[in-house]
């Protein structure tokens, strides 16, 4: 069944360094009203990894965990029509405005968790004064995963625990 779904505002602070973009959250996001709400999505225990840390479990703690490490997070759709929660099922979408969250914040890497997110990004953003980098998606759908590509985009800002 496809739906019409809206996503989540932005996470951020003013001391934000690390802009994290997906591309639109899952049906489990969704339920749990907040980002990578799937527990078999890599993300965060991935980045609890790179932190010496161990992964939150509540959405609390998630946000707590964000802004004890300077990390922003959204995605690059806000709103969609989508049939569960493969990118592939996101269609009339709207994109989110990036150029104007980075006036708020002075984020020294963009990382796009994933193809689809990247995908949008780089056709409706191609010229943004922002350094980036795409990853591989933390998406359990994603059998290719490398947690080392994360960790040394992560070293470009952070310190490693």
């Amino acid at each position: 069944m496809i739906e019409k779904a809206v996503g989540f505002e932005p996470f951020y602070d003013k001391g934000s360094k690390v802009l994290i973009l997906g591309s639109f959250p899952s049906v489990k996001s969704r339920q749990v009203e907040f980002y990578y709400g799937n527990p078999q999505n890599r993300f965060w225990r991935v980045l609890a990894e790179f932190f010496g840390e161990t992964a939150p479990a509540e959405v609390r703690d998630k946000k707590q965990f964000l802004l004890n490490h300077n990390i922003a997070l959204w995605d690059m759709v806000t709103e969609c029509e989508i049939k569960g929660s493969m990118d592939s099922g996101i269609k009339n979408y709207k994109v989110a405005d990036i150029e104007n969250l980075l006036q708020k914040i002075s984020v020294r890497l963009i990382i796009l968790n994933g193809g689809k997110a990247y995908e949008i990004f780089s056709k409706h953003y191609p010229r943004i004064g922002a350094k980036y980098i795409k990853l591989p998606s933390t998406s359990p759908a994603n059998t290719h995963f490398a947690k080392e590509e994360w960790f040394e985009a992560l070293s470009r800002v952070f310190k490693r625990a």
